[in-house]
């Protein structure tokens, strides 16, 4: 039986995923606590229980273990499953549950501080608000595309500009709550509200998009 702790990564020794997770773990609290300027491979490795070594060989640099963090943040939140189409299953529920998991994910704590982090960060350096963008927001978006492509291809809803329908959706789930979160002016909903909130954009959605 196969060790599944293990991952084949090419030639020399296989890497230890629970070390990858662990590295993965003390980056995403780090970056966000620190920084992405105050987060050194070494205290990464020393939060992670591993070597400087160990974390080098998983992830080359800092800026691909940052972007590897990004992207492990969000699918802990929107897993790739969120924005598939099962057989039988209505587009309103499909919607409904990424609305939920995407609401959730830019309102958390977390998000909300890698979101000022990459705001103050943004104006010194545009090379790591790419990063972040692209293993990020970009990753998103173009899942959410790539479903209303298949929505569209099946006649539930009539969507011409799937790329910008996305960008439609998910801007109309942050809502200015999110802003107000950002700015430090607001208190999270109670899950009444962002449940009403979630079911608004939806059923605003399906409307706009409802084949005729």
């Amino acid at each position: 039986m196969p060790d599944n702790s293990l991952i084949a990564s090419g030639p020399g020794r296989p890497k230890d995923l629970v070390k990858r997770q662990a590295i993965l773990n003390a980056a995403k609290n780090l970056f966000v606590s620190k920084g992405y300027s105050g987060t050194s491979m070494d205290a990464v490795a020393a939060e992670a229980g591993v070597s400087k070594l160990t974390v080098y060989s998983h992830f080359t640099d800092k800026e691909t273990l940052f972007s590897a963090a990004v992207i492990a943040r969000c699918e802990e939140q929107l897993p790739e499953l969120f924005f598939e189409m099962p057989a039988g299953t209505p587009v309103e529920t499909v919607l409904t549950n990424i609305g939920r998991g995407f609401h959730a994910l830019i309102n958390s704590p977390d998000a909300i501080e890698l979101q000022r982090l990459m705001t103050a960060l943004g104006a010194q350096d545009s090379k790591m608000s790419q990063i972040f963008f692209e293993a990020g927001p970009e990753r998103i978006l173009q899942e959410m595309e790539r479903l209303l492509i298949q929505i569209d291809s099946n006649g539930s809803l009539k969507i011409d500009k799937p790329r910008i329908a996305a960008e439609h959706f998910l801007c109309l789930l942050k809502g200015t709550c999110n802003f107000r979160l950002l700015i430090g002016c607001n208190d999270l909903p109670d899950p009444a509200a962002e449940e009403a909130h979630v079911e608004d954009v939806v059923s605003l959605f399906m409307r706009a998009y409802r084949a005729l």
